[in-house]
C-alpha cells in the first residue's frame, strides 16, 4: 500500500531534528600523519624545514634592507656635510656598510704611500680598487641565503608532487 498525502505531509509547528556528523577529513595534514608511511613523513618534515628555512631568511633580508635603507639615509645627512673624508667617516654609524666602505678608502689612501707596487699605480685607481672591493664585500654579505632561497624554489614544486603522487 502506498503511502497516504497525510502521512508523508510534516506535521505543522515540528522542525525534522537534523543530525550533524563529523567527519574527519581524509586530506588533511592529521590524516597524513596518521596514516602516511614514512616516505610520507619524511617528504612533509622535509616541505616544513624548506618552508621555515625560506620565511627565516625572507624576514632576516628584509630586517637587512631596512637597516642599509636608514644607514643609507644617515650616510646621505651626516658623511657628504662633513668638512673631510675622516669627519664623515667619524659621522657614520658604527658598523654599518657606508662606514667599513669608506674606511676601506681611507685605508686604501694610507697604504698607497711606500712600496714600488703601489707607486706604480696611481693613486685615484689604488682608493678606487680598495673601494671597490669593499663594495663587492658588502654586496657579496647582502646575497648570503639567496642560494637557499633559489634552491627551495627550484626544487619545491618536485618534492611536493612527489608528496603528493606518494
Amino acid at each position: 500500500p502506498a503511502p497516504t498525502a497525510a502521512a508523508v505531509a510534516p506535521v505543522a509547528g515540528v522542525k525534522p531534528v537534523i543530525e550533524k556528523v563529523e567527519l574527519e577529513n581524509p586530506y588533511g595534514l592529521e590524516a597524513l600523519w596518521k596514516q602516511g608511511d614514512w616516505v610520507a613523513k619524511s617528504t612533509l618534515i622535509i616541505m616544513i624545514i624548506m618552508s621555515l628555512a625560506s620565511w627565516y631568511i625572507i624576514f632576516t633580508k628584509l630586517f637587512e634592507q631596512n637597516k642599509l635603507l636608514k644607514a643609507a639615509d644617515s650616510a646621505l645627512k651626516n658623511f657628504w656635510t662633513a668638512g673631510s673624508v675622516k669627519g664623515g667617516v667619524d659621522k657614520l654609524e658604527n658598523g654599518s656598510a657606508f662606514r667599513y666602505i669608506a674606511e676601506q678608502g681611507l685605508k686604501a689612501s694610507d697604504h698607497h704611500e711606500g712600496g714600488a707596487m703601489q707607486q706604480a699605480i696611481d693613486r685615484h685607481t689604488w682608493i678606487g680598487m680598495g673601494i671597490q672591493r669593499a663594495v663587492e664585500s658588502v654586496q657579496n654579505r647582502m646575497q648570503d641565503g639567496l642560494a637557499i632561497l633559489a634552491t627551495v624554489g627550484s626544487t619545491a614544486p618536485f618534492v611536493g608532487l612527489f608528496g603528493t603522487v606518494w
